[in-house]
């Protein structure tokens, strides 16, 4: 598949969630001119409790690399998981260049602000320490999720997140959600822009919020999926894990 641009986010490297295999398989499938990396790339809040690093992790890093060795555009924003790297902003590494936040210009003329979106989070910004509290209880519902997945595939059904319907279950999870869309599409059209993409809360989607089109690109830990652009200028979510399954299997949404 060849596409405009790409954007990812929230790999979550360094814990054992991380669906490091399905990332690999997606970047060795796809081809971009420029690839946002969209901030929580490497887990630096579980790395400092304890070492988990193998091979897989280091292929992507290699991986992404490569790509910007290529020519491809490769922009990294640095998230919440990952704020160690944003001492390095406005530095160039290996061809990846570390920003806040970047205004992406579309094929079609708009423009998109990209931002990880943890600024937007009142539980980061007011609370941290609810966020390391809810932090430990999604890797522990993850670890739930993995032995259940195990038994599933012994009986030869497909990957299904538990962690997902878990807080699609949970009616202020749901509300947080729509708070964020909304703070987020608020402040592109604060600032004149048509849309926005953003990462943050493992939840992908895309919709019209007041007006602005609010994009986000979901995760590559329970639902491994990724934004694409189109060379003319069209978004679409890519939901690797479904075209795994069913290569046919592809959420899509055109923007009016």
């Amino acid at each position: 598949m060849r596409v405009r641009s790409i954007f990812i986010s929230d790999m979550h490297l360094g814990t054992r969630g991380a669906r490091a295999d399905m990332l690999l398989d997606f970047l060795a499938q796809v081809e971009c001119e420029q690839l946002y990396l969209v901030g929580d790339v490497i887990d630096g809040w579980r790395l400092r409790k304890s070492w988990y690093w193998h091979d897989e992790f280091d292929q992507v890093i290699r991986s992404v690399l490569d790509l910007a060795q290529a020519g491809t555009k490769v922009t990294y924003i640095p998230g919440n998981h990952d704020e160690m790297f944003r001492e390095w902003l406005g530095l160039e590494v290996a061809g990846v260049k570390l920003m806040r936040e970047a205004v992406h210009h579309g094929a079609d003329g708009r423009r998109f602000l990209v931002i990880h979106g943890d600024e937007f989070d009142g539980v980061i910004r007011y609370a941290k320490f609810l966020a390391y509290l809810g932090d430990w209880a999604y890797d522990t519902a993850l670890v739930l999720n993995r032995w259940f997945n195990l038994a599933r595939r012994k009986f030869g059904y497909p990957y299904w997140s538990l962690s997902q319907w878990l807080k699609r279950q949970v009616k202020e999870a749901v509300k947080a959600i729509d708070r964020f869309e909304e703070a987020l599409a608020g402040e592109a059209r604060r600032r004149g822009l048509d849309g926005v993409i953003c990462g943050h809360i493992h939840h992908a989607e895309m919709r019209v919020v007041n007006g602005v089109m609010y994009m986000n690109d979901g995760d590559w830990v329970e639902s491994c999926t990724a934004l694409v652009e189109h060379e003319d200028g069209r978004f679409e979510l890519l939901d690797w894990a479904a075209r795994q399954r069913a290569p046919q299997q592809v959420r899509e949404v055109v923007p009016a």
